[in-house]
């Protein structure tokens, strides 16, 4: 596995709701990027994300790891959700807030 596929299988095994973007949560560049986010924290629960446009290494083998070919990407302990449609779906029919409420916080320090 190549190092960024690794360092990508890290991102995602170490962030229990992780949403891979075009730029951030505050500042989304672009539409679905923002729909999706603001759903994610309409659910209240912590999320990490990055920022695929200041890491093109990550925006270009982020596709061959999922195998999903668009942005955003979420990913909810390990596992792909998918993309907008799909989180839009899932927001709607409370799947996903169902789905996030079933992910154990981290432990504080």
């Amino acid at each position: 596995m190549s190092d960024i596929l690794q360092s990508i299988q890290e991102q995602v095994e170490n962030n229990p709701i992780l949403i891979y973007m075009k730029g951030s949560p505050e500042q989304p560049q672009c539409g679905f990027s923002s729909q999706s986010s603001q759903m994610l924290m309409a659910c209240g629960k912590p999320f990490a994300y990055i920022d695929i446009l200041s890491n093109p290494e990550i925006r270009s083998n982020l596709p061959k790891f999922s195998d999903w070919p668009t942005f955003p990407q979420l990913f909810v302990q390990g596992e792909l959700v998918g993309g907008c449609d799909i989180i839009t779906e899932m927001y709607q029919s409370g799947e996903l807030q169902t789905l996030l409420d079933e992910v154990p916080l981290p432990e504080a320090d």
